[in-house]
């Protein structure tokens, strides 16, 4: 079986599961990742992320596995379709 085979019939609780492995360095089980588990599973969660959900997020993998670059006009275009987050005053506190 390829890569590519593999992580389109990977589920998305297999693709947190192994998120989570990646980010805490345990299993669910409290055992700890080796440094080659720790590696696979961050290549497949890092494939998953790139064919099957897409993100084209700044620094992640695109679905040609190439990294993302955005620049600073993307990111401020982004930031200005979103709107306001919150706007204080400085009495306000």
């Amino acid at each position: 079986m390829n890569i590519d085979a593999l992580v389109s019939s990977m589920s998305q609780q297999t693709y947190e599961r192994l998120l989570q492995a990646v980010e805490t360095g345990k299993w669910l089980d409290g055992s700890p990742l080796t440094e080659n588990q720790r590696e696979s599973s961050m290549q497949a969660v890092m494939m998953y992320q790139a064919k099957v959900l897409k993100l084209d997020e700044h620094m992640m993998l695109n679905a040609d596995g190439e990294i993302n670059h955005k620049s600073r006009q993307q990111f401020k275009n982004e930031f200005a379709q979103q709107g306001s987050i919150a706007r204080f005053k400085q009495d306000d506190f």
